[in-house]
């Protein structure tokens, strides 16, 4: 028997099961939601880690194939002398802590052997679920955002309080079990804490600046240019350099902690990019800036070569005071009251949009991509692609996965060409096609698509190797068309790859529902009103 604080892993293999069976976001939440409610408190953080697809112990130490052969060499149940107790969610959170600690001489043995115990314990479709779980791959829809309202509803909180502890924490677990204990009041104490990184608040696309004004009235404009997203943790001396996906790299960048160290302030949490610059101000290729992400440590050849220059254009966090809550006009004003005016974005803040096209012509001249539209009121959200940020390039571009490729004929055959791209779908998990292109590949491009898919392939059909969705192509394009050929209904015209992007991962894809907005816009019927649960 489960002890009375525990809860059989049947059901949660159970629901998760039911939740990839449900196309509807409505659905899942609502599955989600009446399985939490019912959670034993002490279990509500494994439950929710599982249900995310995050493993609730340290990472393992095994790769995938060692786990398949864990899982291929366990014995079946029908080999059990008798019948065993079922498996429960603490029980098998135990276990898999214990195969993260093992460690030293012989420990991938030991390892593989604890979780092949663990897996003949299991049923068949426990023991599924335990494989996905460990390999990264339990796709079932239930992305963060459905959690995190399944949360609000289970236990009676607002979506956005929810949201908002869950950015300033980043642990979505840690949160669920914030909700279910202590409520409300627990939640809206949470305060963001510096070294701890947030995920990037994200903008939704706009076709002109007019489109932005007509939204926000008065707007804040900054120019967008084609760096690395960084968020800059300083307390004291110690100073920290995040990337988008939160990877650490700050020994790799002292032209960008530089200058940070000599800011009047103890502690303080900056938003902003760093990008690589020629000596006449325009920026080098976004593949030269990225050049300096790929190193664990300080290459003082590499720093001298391709010098960084940081630019900021939020402040999350000033000597203990947490500032996501304050309007941007707010957080603007602090920030140029901290950094130095060369470390700060040209930006105006207009309601004409002839001032504004006119600021988007001179970031398009200085070589950059082309502006930030931000609404002076708004707050700061971190992963969340809303309307309150919007970014205008003239040249439209779609940050889209790649599910398949394609073997290439003539000049490229041998290689791996033509990609099959995706965009996300929030509302049943997942990614859908949106279309496929070759256009736009070097030779180095081809040789680095022939020698990365392989390792990501599901299964080969014919000429097409369909690959898991972890790798994200920024996709220029004309426009959008109607089109019976694909899922959504949609197509891009004239897609061309413009190049990939390592700093981001699937999570970050623009979704279906954006390239609708797109298709609407395109026609003159205007983006509809974003849904917001708050």
């Amino acid at each position: 028997m489960a002890a009375e604080s525990d809860l059989p892993l049947a059901a949660l293999v159970d629901v998760s099961a039911r939740v990839a069976a449900t196309s509807k976001r409505g659905g899942k939440v609502a599955l989600l939601a009446g399985f939490m409610a019912g959670l034993p408190a002490g279990r509500v953080r494994t439950a929710v880690s599982m249900l995310s697809g995050i493993l609730p112990s340290p990472p393992l130490g095994l790769g995938p194939a060692r786990l398949r052969s864990a899982w291929s060499e366990a014995a079946p149940p029908s080999s059990r002398a008798g019948p065993a107790p079922p498996l429960t969610l603490g029980e098998v959170e135990r276990a898999l802590e214990e195969v993260a600690a093992a460690s030293g001489a012989g420990s991938v043995g030991r390892k593989i052997g604890l979780l092949r115990a663990l897996l003949e314990r299991a049923t068949p479709d426990e023991r599924s679920f335990i494989l996905r779980l460990c390999l990264g791959e339990l796709r079932q829809g239930a992305l963060d955002g459905v959690v995190l309202e399944a949360v609000a509803v289970a236990y009676g909180v607002r979506p956005k309080l929810v949201r908002r502890a869950h950015m300033l924490t980043g642990d979505l677990p840690h949160t669920a079990a914030v909700a279910a204990g202590e409520g409300a009041d627990a939640l809206s104490r949470i305060g963001l804490r510096v070294m701890r990184p947030l995920e990037p608040m994200l903008a939704s696309a706009a076709d002109t600046p007019a489109e932005a004004i007509a939204r926000h009235g008065t707007t804040l404009f900054e120019w967008k240019i084609d760096g690395a997203r960084i968020q800059v943790h300083k307390q004291g001396r110690d100073i920290r350099v995040f990337t988008r996906n939160l990877r650490e790299v700050g020994a790799n960048l002292p032209d960008v902690v530089a200058p940070v160290a000599e800011l009047p302030v103890e502690r303080v949490v900056l938003d902003g990019e760093a990008v690589a610059l020629r000596a006449d101000g325009r920026p080098h290729a976004f593949q030269t800036t990225m050049g300096r992400f790929g190193s664990t440590r300080e290459d003082p050849a590499l720093v001298r070569a391709v010098p960084l220059t940081p630019f900021f254009f939020d402040v999350l966090h000033v000597d203990g005071e947490t500032l996501v809550d304050r309007p941007l006009h707010e957080r603007m004003a602090i920030l140029r009251s901290v950094v130095a005016e060369a470390s700060l974005l040209p930006s105006i803040e207009t309601a004409s949009a002839e001032e504004a096209e006119a600021f988007l012509r001179e970031a398009r001249r200085a070589g950059h991509e082309g502006v930030m539209a931000k609404d002076p009121e708004s707050g700061w959200e971190a992963g969340r692609r809303g309307r309150a940020w919007l970014k205008i390039k003239p040249v439209r571009t779609l940050d889209l996965v790649v599910l398949g490729v394609e073997r290439g004929n003539g000049r490229r055959s041998g290689w791996w060409s033509n990609i099959h791209l995706g965009a996300r779908d929030e509302e049943a998990g997942g990614f859908v096609m949106l279309g496929k292109t070759f256009k736009g590949m070097t030779d180095e491009t081809l040789r680095w698509q022939t020698e990365t898919f392989p390792s990501l392939a599901e299964r080969v059909e014919g000429h097409v190797m369909y690959v898991r969705p972890a790798v994200v192509a920024e996709i220029a394009f004309n426009e959008i068309q109607v089109s019976r050929r694909y899922p959504a209904g949609m197509a891009l015209r004239f897609a061309r790859l413009k190049g990939y992007r390592p700093d981001k991962g699937p999570e970050d894809a623009d979704t279906v529902e954006t390239v609708r907005r797109m298709l609407a816009a395109q026609e003159g019927r205007g983006p509809p009103e974003p849904e917001d649960g708050s």
